[in-house]
């Protein structure tokens, strides 16, 4: 009997999805069958449904009006994707018909020390996941919305979360630590990492396409509006750019990324900034929207590079801190056989791949510019020492993958 799995991968305004086909007897391991895919953005300000099926084609454009703001003049995150959830889930079933869903998997941003594997959710389960929430302010509560709204929809659908921190549960110890007082280690303030799901994948992926590198040293650089490197040895992960938070690390669209503490210091002492206006400034007004005055889509900055030297030096600033890293990772790695591009960015942008690795010619990085620039598979050339290569990711299919583990 065909059943079907749902994988959500929600951020604070927008949630992505895909529906898997599972047959009869369907591991985890098998090669995944998708139905359909597509995104809910917008959501708490004008929601818009888009869905395609597995051949693109276009299933729903949807648009409606969005959610009435509370006393406060805000929208909660549960509040904001309850009526968007409704209207995917009425989707969905008009899709499936009388093919059973078995079972809805959510990507979890923070799964702090405790969960490292995916699992059920249960109610309690769920309050020790909002307990997570000051470790991951801005990103959490989206993660958990969809649960919610699931829950009081459909009681009895099971559902699983899976952690993006979970991936990188195998860094060494002295990885994880922050040099602070120990008591904050006790109460869980360590290095965590971010984007598993994506580098779970594009392990799983190397196994298949490069079974060199997947045993080797590799660098994977997941960048898009937000990005990290993540460190492989032997498939695991065992160094990562991003720490505590998804602050640490590159330059991303409108997050600093590393940024020296003392900053902060003086924002709180000299300029009288509030813990809410310091946030904001990190994680919404930094990186490259920051840096250019003007945007944080890569695309907008290409654009204007040429006549702006605001542009020129953020996408400067981008490319050095991804090399300057990329080093720390190659020291924690002791050497490199291979580097992957992954996500937005890192998929779809031939002139910030031919810069970075043009920086990294000293590694003996060495990059076909025809392949880089058709976005090939292998985009380095046979005399290179570093083997690159370029790798759509599909954090989807790792929920769905973990799903199957969870209910086996």
């Amino acid at each position: 009997m065909t059943r079907a799995v749902l994988a959500l991968n929600a951020g604070s305004s927008s949630l992505k999805f895909a529906l898997f086909s599972i047959e009869k007897g369907e591991t985890a391991t098998a090669p995944s069958h998708r139905i359909a895919s597509g995104e809910l953005e917008g959501i708490g300000t004008h929601p818009h449904f888009i869905a395609h099926d597995a051949s693109g084609h276009v299933l729903v454009d949807e648009r409606w009006d969005p959610a009435v703001p509370d006393a406060t003049g805000k929208v909660s995150a549960d509040t904001a994707h309850h009526g968007p959830m409704a209207t995917l889930m009425e989707w969905v079933g008009k899709q499936l018909g009388d093919v059973d869903l078995m079972a809805v998997g959510h990507r979890v941003v923070h799964g702090g020390p405790e969960f490292i594997a995916p699992v059920r959710i249960t109610p309690d389960i769920l309050a020790r996941l909002t307990a997570l929430t000051p470790f991951a302010p801005l990103h959490q509560p989206g993660s958990l919305a969809p649960i919610r709204a699931l829950l009081a929809q459909y009681p009895d659908l099971p559902q699983v979360a899976c952690f993006d921190t979970g991936f990188h549960h195998t860094l060494p110890p002295v990885a994880q630590a922050q040099a602070l007082p120990r008591d904050y280690a006790a109460r869980g303030v360590r290095r965590y990492g971010f984007h598993g799901l994506s580098y779970e994948y594009i392990a799983s992926a190397l196994r298949s396409c490069a079974p060199r590198l997947a045993e080797g040293r590799t660098i994977v650089a997941h960048i898009g509006s937000g990005g990290s490197l993540c460190a492989l040895r032997g498939g695991r992960s065992i160094d990562t750019t991003m720490g505590f938070s998804v602050l640490d690390g590159l330059v991303m669209g409108t997050r600093c990324g590393h940024l020296d503490p003392g900053v902060i210091l003086y924002m709180l002492k000299e300029e009288g900034l509030g813990a809410a206006e310091i946030e904001n400034i990190l994680y919404h007004r930094s990186g490259l929207l920051g840096v250019s005055g003007m945007s944080a889509d890569m695309r907008d900055l290409h654009a204007k590079a040429a006549t702006s030297p605001e542009v020129t030096q953020a996408l400067d600033l981008f490319v050095y801190r991804f090399t300057q890293q990329a080093g720390a990772m190659m020291a924690a790695l002791e050497g490199l056989d291979g580097l992957v591009f992954t996500a937005g960015i890192g998929e779809n942008d031939a002139i910030i791949r031919a810069a970075i690795c043009a920086r990294l010619a000293w590694a003996g990085v060495r990059i076909d510019a025809q392949a880089n620039a058709t976005h090939q598979g292998v985009i380095s050339t046979p005399d290179s020492a570093v083997e690159v290569r370029v790798i759509p990711t599909d954090e989807e299919t790792t929920i769905r993958r973990h799903v199957l583990m969870c209910l086996a």
